[in-house]
């Protein structure tokens, strides 16, 4: 008899064919799960939706599994290094070398695919398949790797298939946008890995999570970004950035991080 099959489901581009492949196939598998941050885009709420439908009808079981602690409370109010000299309150910003989020998933997931002895099958693209070093656990299975499937590869596969992973609220002429249109990975929209042509998108195209943004950062003292680059120092810069190509002028050149400097230290101020 085959092993309890488990996928485990982001809604990203590269996890979601999975569910659909094994489907196609006549594959085992018994159950999907989704982990939830609380700080997920609502494409992403939204794409889960839709796959559960499809799980229902073909009676695949589906659950979603959240952090023992609320994120926000884990970001500001945690107690950390409790009794030691750099005693202080939350971890702050998810992401680079404090992918505190990303270890809590870990756990979690693997607490329960151990608790039921099952293969669980991860979403890491044929192109990323170094990524499964980090990833790697007896029970764990990669099957974009095996049928060699890349990341754009993925991205056809899901969109042929209806899943679009589209944001309302956005500032386009219908209110609308693809979330991969304008970011590289859809993780939680307050991943600090995003890129700065990522947050530049999310400024222009997504304000209702820029804002979200700021109310993060006003919490806590360590720049989104890194010294510099808080998300109000992000935001001068961009305005800096329109204004000058408005008026034609470089946003690259030795003069514009010139003034661009200015600017933050009279922000300072």
């Amino acid at each position: 008899m085959s092993q309890y099959t488990i996928a485990s489901v982001s809604c990203g581009k590269d996890s979601l064919v999975i569910p659909h492949e094994y489907i196609k196939r006549g594959l085992r598998l018994d159950e999907v799960m989704m982990y939830d941050t609380g700080m997920e885009f609502q494409a992403i709420y939204d794409e889960w939706a839709a796959l559960v439908k499809i799980l229902d009808e073909n009676g695949i079981k589906h659950k979603v599994l959240k952090p023992a602690y609320d994120f926000c409370w884990q970001m500001f109010e945690r107690p950390v290094n409790r009794g030691k000299e750099n005693e202080h309150l939350g971890y702050s910003w998810c992401g680079g070398t404090c992918r505190w989020g990303t270890a809590d998933k870990r756990t979690i997931l693997g607490k329960y695919a151990e608790e039921r002895g099952a293969i669980v099958l991860v979403g890491i693209a044929a192109d990323e398949a170094h990524r499964r070093e980090k990833e790697f656990k007896p029970y764990k299975r990669f099957p974009l790797i095996d049928w060699g499937m890349s990341e754009a590869d993925c991205l056809v596969y899901c969109y042929e298939r209806g899943h679009e992973w589209r944001e309302h609220g956005a500032a386009t002429p219908d209110g609308t946008i693809r979330l991969y249109d304008i970011l590289d990975r859809v993780s939680c929209w307050c991943c600090t890995n995003k890129n700065l042509d990522e947050l530049r998108n999310v400024y222009h195209l997504l304000p209702e999570y820029w804002e979200r943004l700021k109310d993060l950062q006003r919490r806590t003292c360590r720049p989104m970004k890194g010294e510099g680059k808080s998300v109000f120092d992000l935001e001068t810069r961009f305005k800096l950035e329109d204004e000058r190509t408005a008026a034609g002028l470089s946003i690259r050149s030795r003069e514009f991080f010139g003034e661009l400097a200015a600017r933050l230290e009279r922000v300072q101020l």
